[in-house]
């Protein structure tokens, strides 16, 4: 397993663990659908990279693309912890996976 999988399975379990925790708490169905979404992403990505099978990358960048999308502009709207962290992750993974990404296709 490389590093860049091993994020990949990191940021899938944490926003698919915190949309399954947001649904709990609040009994949000966004939460725990746009989560699990994000973290099935994150995690076929992460099992494409490990077994060397193509678009990994993409697919973990394209859930960061997602998550940052939807978290940047609540958390300059609202200013709330969640979609801080949220955005915070998202920025992580667009780093972690564009480098990647931007690696390869040189």
């Amino acid at each position: 397993m490389t590093i860049i999988s091993t994020v990949a399975y990191i940021l899938a379990s944490l926003t698919a663990g915190g949309g399954s925790l947001g649904y709990i708490r609040t009994g949000s169905v966004p939460s725990i659908a746009a989560g699990v979404s994000v973290g099935a992403l994150y995690a076929l990505g992460g099992y494409r990279m490990s077994n060397r099978q193509p678009y990994g990358v993409e697919l973990a960048l394209l859930a960061s693309i997602v998550l940052a999308g939807s978290s940047v502009p609540r958390a300059i709207k609202s200013g709330k912890p969640l979609p801080i962290g949220l955005s915070l992750l998202a920025a992580y993974g667009l780093y972690s996976f564009g480098s990647a990404w931007s690696s390869r296709v040189r």
